[in-house]
């Protein structure tokens, strides 16, 4: 599916990229260039059964328990550059959520 500059441009606008003009010809070559590649994975044989772990049945997996190394609290905050009641206070992500 070939896409044109117009769709290209229509693209951006919905994704809300500023496109230049000037790229508006490049940019609708390179998405049809991703939809044939994504057009190329419906040729894939794809009736076996799914795959459901990447370890072959019976291999050996490393013992998950612990190795006698850990740390108390106080020693994990120790450097923290600030700590409150036994844990790490980091600053806010999303300062606003009001739009």
């Amino acid at each position: 599916m070939a896409i044109d500059r117009a769709e290209a441009a229509r693209i951006a606008e919905l994704a809300r990229l500023y496109v230049p003009e000037t790229e508006l010809d490049r940019l609708a070559v390179e998405l049809s260039k991703v939809l044939e590649f994504a057009a190329t994975l419906n040729e894939l044989e794809l009736s076996d059964e799914p795959l459901t772990a990447f370890a072959p049945a019976g291999a050996a997996l490393r013992d998950d328990g612990p190795d006698g190394r850990t740390l108390d609290a106080e020693t994990a905050l120790a450097n923290a550059p600030e700590a409150e009641s036994g844990f790490f206070l980091v600053p806010p992500v999303v300062e606003d959520l009001e739009p």
